[in-house]
């Protein structure tokens, strides 16, 4: 028993010490919690408790066994949760542990959370055990879970009204689909609460609907006369059905029948010349009724087709303008205005105007011919054609602008620029080379521009085998090109003609077609005729026109313009035209386009303007929010009437009589023709009197007087002076007309010269023309028949639209005789050759009386012998002498505007009176018939006796008679009744 007994001890005792190891082994911490690695959770804004999915449980392996069979165990510390740990910033919440052993816990908000500052949570959760021994040891950690966390609305805050009240304006008659549109804002974070779900009309009885949008329309049409303005009250719902805190007023005006225009536009507009830039709409704005706008569109266009060349151009030669715009020389113009110097284009008819650009019409007959040796073009060097032409669709056949061809023999065409079935081809046959191979030869062009019945500008550069079209600026390049042979090798000359082509109906060879025979007789060897307009045709050879001067020439001198507000700069778009003459406006704000409207401008830079009308175009294109309702603004018309510029005045002035000496015409410096010319341009302009001087008038002065006429002075460019000869033309062998070409080249200007003149060219001021015309001089180195020359000034400007007077002028030739060497002479001399103003005085004195002069007046020759003769002499010639002067007394008096007389100084003299006087009063008429017939003979009157000297003799029986001497004063004559012939 004893030793059982002893068994069950050691049992007992052996079961107790493996429990008790058992629990040693308990008491290592050997594991880490466990928790999910993502939890989820909701909580009310209003609550601070957390529902997670799933549950928010950690578990740990190192738990103890709950229950060991007899034994009473205490549980260790080591598999127990002591809590969770939140991870992250400013995390509003905080996890608590409900049970150790189970290891449950919960998540709550620390404090009272707000939905409309932040919807979502999230942040990591740790879970870590109780660790070893008493004292929590060697604690062990879960790893990291994440939690997020919704928090839950609920509907706190009411709907608000974005505006503090809202208006509108209807028209009335109009039924709309919307009028206006109210809008509340809800300050919950949830899409239920937040939403508004319904507006609210609360005014009882109004004929106005609101969708739960906020649209509001009205349900009839409204009358401005029952009701000019209606007051709503609108409240809002959220979804939640909470009502808005405060409700809103709406205001609907109803206005009268509106018609959607511009407005303040003054259909008249008067543009003065010389003011520079005029605001054409400076009050205008558009009525839109108030329309939902969403962008505007404008065309503003200034329709200047009918005036010149398609708008306000200088009217200066098309050489000129070439010069003017940066061209090199060599341009030759085809075209020119008729004058004396260029005178093939006088037969063709023009504008009958010098307003604006002076242009030649073709009708299909006319056609001429440029003469030989204006154009020296050779194919093998660059070469510019430049034209100005208005066509019409006109006929199938073809019409030549330009044509050189064979003179004779043949009917080939060398090159020719001509128009056929809206097309512009050129024609450029190479000459004849070793290598007949083909090259091109034909250029076409298909434009619209050819028939559309509106002046274009056509520049042609040649360069071959390239060739270059420009039209009003712009490039085109030909869509066809057409190769031959060159020309076959001939002598024969060229004809260059303008309007149609030279034909030789004696021809058999034509290199280009064959031409039916025109049938008008007067132009039987023209074909292929121009019909339209020609203005400017020129050809410039050995260089190309470049585009800046290609620009300047079609460049208009009038045309709209637009100073753009800074503050609506942004807001709206402008764009012009090349020769701005139209413009567009685009932009969505009402208030800026209708600033930039007011800033848009007419120019014209030309100091003579055209005057007439332009009229104006304004075209507007809305668009609208709804374009089914959008409004339709009718086109606004208008004019400019551009004034009658107040016109020049170019007078020229200067010495226009007075004498020289043979020997000076005859130098090598010739006599200058207009020593003292004077070029003035004035403008007459009529000005309101001073009222001051009106109210100090007598009170019998004519009231209705309120204006004044004043003179002023301007200064502005001539174009053109032309120096003509008054009478026979010029002899090439005996006289000319010299210039400083030197002089010429640095002013920039031209001339051509035949034996009728000369023509100075050229774009330059009023100054210039006059310091080089000062320099003009007239030789003559065979004066012995001549005793004056008349020659004539005219100056212009702008083609001839202001021409000066005839400014003329007379040069009288003194034919002296040998000097005698007597002291007094040189004393005597200079009283008789004093220039003359303003009168037509001939100062030789030696001459017999012409049938239709009135009096002559004696050389100062004659006064040199007359004092150097013996008393004898002296004395018969003092009896002569007193004659004359009782006759040339009685002539005088008959004539009208005779000036500066020259009498003989005989105070000092002794007179005894002669017999003969008598008989001179009683038979005056009888001598003067006398002198006539004489004068017929071509005898001279021998005005000296044989005791002078022999070389006074030689000398005057060497002179000329005077044919030209109508202003003479007085003549001193001898009376030869006596003497043998």
């Amino acid at each position: 028993m004893r030793f059982r007994g002893n068994k069950r001890f050691a049992s007992a005792v052996g079961l107790v010490l493996g429990l008790l190891c058992a629990v040693e082994a308990a008491k290592v911490n050997k594991h880490k919690p466990w928790i999910e690695t993502t939890y989820h959770g909701i909580v009310t804004e209003n609550d601070d408790k957390v529902l997670l999915d799933p549950p928010l449980i950690a578990l740990d392996k190192d738990a103890p066994l709950r229950y060991a069979e007899s034994f009473e165990v205490t549980l260790t510390e080591e598999g127990e949760i002591c809590g969770f740990r939140i991870h992250g910033q400013n995390v509003p919440f905080e996890a608590v542990v409900l049970d150790k052993s189970t290891g449950e816990g919960v998540i709550r908000a620390k404090d009272k959370l707000d939905c409309e500052l932040q919807k979502e949570h999230t942040f990591n959760i740790q879970a870590y055990d109780c660790g070893e021994g008493p004292d929590g040891a060697n604690m062990k950690k879960s790893h990291k879970a994440t939690v997020h966390i919704q928090v839950n609305d609920i509907n706190e805050y009411s709907p608000v009204f974005k505006e503090k009240s809202y208006k509108a304006t209807v028209i009335e008659g109009k039924k709309y689909d919307s009028i206006l549109k109210v809008e509340a804002v809800d300050a919950d974070c949830s899409f239920q609460f937040s939403q508004i779900c319904n507006y609210e009309i609360v005014t009882p009885d109004v004929p106005f609907t609101i969708d739960k949008d906020g649209f509001i329309k009205n349900t009839e049409k409204l009358s401005y006369g029952k009701e000019r303005m209606y007051k709503l009250t609108v409240t809002a719902y959220d979804c939640g059905k909470n009502r808005a805190s405060e409700d809103v007023l709406v205001k609907i005006s109803v206005k009268p029948t509106c018609k959607p225009s511009w407005q303040g536009f003054s259909k008249r507009i008067e543009y003065e010349p010389g003011t520079g830039s005029l605001a054409l709409f400076p009050s205008m704005h558009l009525e839109t009724c108030d329309e939902p706008i969403t962008s505007i569109r404008a065309s503003i266009e200034l329709e200047t087709n009918h005036i010149g060349k398609g708008c306000d151009r200088d009217t200066y030669s098309e050489k000129s303008l070439h010069k003017l715009c940066g061209a090199s020389s060599g341009t030759v113009e085809l075209l020119p205005a008729p004058s004396s110097s260029a005178n093939w284009t006088v037969g063709l008819p023009t504008d009958n105007g010098h307003d604006s650009d002076q242009v030649f019409e073709f009708n299909g007959t006319q056609a001429i011919k440029v003469p030989d040796g204006m154009v020296s073009t050779s194919l093998k060097e660059p070469f510019t054609i430049s034209v100005w032409m208005r066509h019409g669709p006109g006929a199938h056949e073809k019409e030549t602008i330009l044509c050189n061809s064979d003179k004779t023999d043949m009917n080939r065409h060398h090159y020719s620029l001509y128009v056929h079935n809206c097309r512009l081809i050129l024609l450029l046959r190479q000459d004849p080379s070793e290598a007949e191979n083909y090259k091109p030869a034909e250029f076409h062009w298909k434009l619209d521009q050819v028939c559309d019945k509106e002046w274009h500008h056509y520049v042609l550069n040649v360069e071959f085998p390239t060739v270059s079209l420009f039209v009003d600026g712009t490039t085109f390049e030909p869509f066809l090109v057409t190769e031959d042979y060159p020309l076959h090798p001939s002598k024969i000359e060229s004809q260059l003609t303008i309007g149609a082509c030279w034909q030789d109906n004696s021809g058999h060879d034509n290199d280009t077609e064959t031409v039916s025979e025109p049938t008008s007789g007067g132009n039987a060897r023209m074909a292929q005729f121009f019909r339209g307009n020609l203005a400017g045709l020129m050809i410039r050879s050995g260089k190309l026109e470049n585009k800046k001067v290609i620009d300047c020439l079609y460049t208009c001198k009038e045309g709209l313009d637009v100073q753009l507000p800074e503050e609506v700069a942004s807001a709206v778009k402008v764009e012009f035209n090349p020769n701005q003459s139209s413009l567009t406006v685009e932009g969505d704000d009402i208030d800026a386009f209708d600033k930039v409207m007011q800033h848009i401008s007419y120019l014209n830079s030309r100091q003579f303007p055209t005057p007439g009308i332009r009229h104006l175009r304004i075209s507007t294109t809305v668009k609208c929010f709804n374009e089914e309702s959008c409004v339709t603004v009718p086109d606004a018309e208008g004019y400019v009437m551009v004034l009658q510029p107040e016109e020049p005045k170019i007078s020229l002035s200067g010495i226009d009589h007075f004498a020289r000496s043979a020997a000076e015409f005859e130098s090598q410096e010739g006599v200058t023709l207009f020593p003292e010319l004077r070029i003035v341009s004035t403008i007459t302009r009529e000005v309101e009197a001073d009222a001051e001087s009106e109210a100090a008038e007598g009170a019998d002065d004519d009231p209705t007087v309120q204006e004044t006429v004043v003179s002023e002075e301007i200064m502005h460019n001539l174009d053109t002076c032309e120096v003509t000869v008054v009478g026979d033309e010029l002899d090439g062998e005996h006289e000319s007309l010299e210039v400083d070409m030197s002089q010429l080249q640095q002013r920039g200007l031209e001339m051509s010269s035949s034996n009728l003149g000369l023509v100075i060219t050229g774009v330059n001021t009023m100054a210039n023309y006059e310091q080089f015309l000062h320099l003009i001089r007239y030789k003559n180195w065979h004066t012995e028949a001549l005793f004056d020359r008349k020659f004539k000034l005219v100056c212009s400007e702008l083609n001839g639209r202001y021409i000066s007077n005839d400014f003329k002028v007379e040069v009288n030739v003194i034919h002296t005789a040998s000097p005698v060497e007597h002291a007094n002479n040189a004393m005597v001399q200079p009283n008789f050759i004093n220039p003359v103003h303003h009168a037509s005085v001939d100062l030789s004195g030696h001459n017999l009386v012409n049938a239709h002069q009135a009096s002559v007046v004696p050389s100062a020759a004659t006064i040199v012998i007359v004092v150097c003769v013996s008393f004898l002499v002296f004395m018969i010639i003092l009896g002569v002498f007193r004659i004359r002067a009782a006759h040339q007394r009685t002539m005088r008096d008959q004539e009208n505007g005779k000036e500066n007389e020259m009498d003989w100084d005989d105070s000092a003299l002794t007179i005894t009176v002669n017999p003969m006087e008598t008989y001179e009063d009683q038979h005056s008429s009888e001598e003067e018939e006398e002198e006539e017939e004489e004068s017929e003979d071509g005898e001279e009157e021998d005005d000296i006796t044989s005791a002078e000297s022999e070389s006074s003799e030689d000398e005057e029986g060497g002179e000329p008679e005077d044919q030209q001497g109508a202003s003479r004063q007085q003549q001193l004559e001898w009376d030869d009744s006596t003497l043998t012939y």
